[in-house]
């Protein structure tokens, strides 16, 4: 049957940036549909914990910085040692600095092509080099942006991440694909995130926002459901290199 081609029963998946909003969205989609979860965050997590055990699956958090790549082999490690191997990756954590091109500095920068940029490449690679040793393929899903496509305005750090993303997801779909890796992104467009909060606080911003979105309403968490259980699962399996954006119809516009 068709519908059982998008079960996860027994897989183990690895969901970064999972204390909140999207990432913890992410892995409670990834939990109902059959999988187990390992979140990391900077932060504890017992809230995404509570959701994802609710669903009668099991739930292993990990405190780790993502601002470098130091944790990124114990974590994979951890992952083995704790469900016996890994099936799934989602590369969700990341920062958003805002200033003026003109103004914005170094630091601000590289913090975020740090963690939304150069952890995402090594944390696949990591998780690729574990699924070649396990001999069983397996799936990477980063997290892009409409900013992958577009330019936007005063977030040009982040701007360069994200268009980083969409490309190495091609460039690592070319030559893992035949090791049964698929590597895939999902763009969302504007959600009712953290990240977000500073815009839709602003009323005339939030307004010119909506105005642009066919479907006349923020992102909800929710909204990556589906995208992302597709791509964990073997429904995807043909699926390479490619990025969907959930926005709503905006890049329609």
């Amino acid at each position: 049957m068709i519908l059982d081609s998008f079960r996860l029963d027994g897989k183990t998946a690895i969901v970064t940036g999972a204390s909140t909003g999207l990432g913890q969205g992410m892995a409670l989609s990834l939990a109902e549909a059959g999988a187990n979860i390992v979140g990391v965050d900077y932060v504890e997590m017992p809230e995404t914990k509570q959701v994802i055990e609710a669903t009668g699956r099991k739930f292993h958090g990990i405190v780790a910085d993502l601002m470098t790549t130091k944790p990124i082999p114990g974590l994979v490690q951890e992952a083995v040692d704790v469900f016996g191997s890994i099936d799934v990756l989602v590369n969700n954590a990341g920062i958003i600095r805002r200033m003026d091109a003109i103004d914005f500095s170094e630091k601000d920068w590289d913090d975020v092509m740090n963690i939304n940029l150069k952890t995402v490449f090594f944390f696949c690679q990591a998780v690729a080099k574990q699924y070649m040793k396990q001999n069983t393929g397996g799936k990477i899903i980063n997290i892009a942006s409409m900013l992958s496509f577009q330019g936007g305005i005063r977030v040009p750090s982040y701007t360069a991440s994200k268009s980083g993303v969409m490309g190495i997801t091609r460039l690592m779909a070319n030559e893992w694909a035949k090791f049964n890796i698929n590597i895939n992104a999902i763009a969302p467009g504007y959600m009712a995130t953290n990240n977000t909060a500073p815009i839709r606080a602003d009323e005339n911003r939030s307004q010119a926002i909506l105005d642009r979105i066919p479907a006349d309403r923020w992102g909800e968490p929710r909204d990556l459901a589906g995208p992302v259980v597709f791509l964990a699962s073997e429904a995807s399996s043909y699926i390479n290199g490619y990025t969907i954006a959930v926005d709503g119809g905006w890049l329609a516009r």
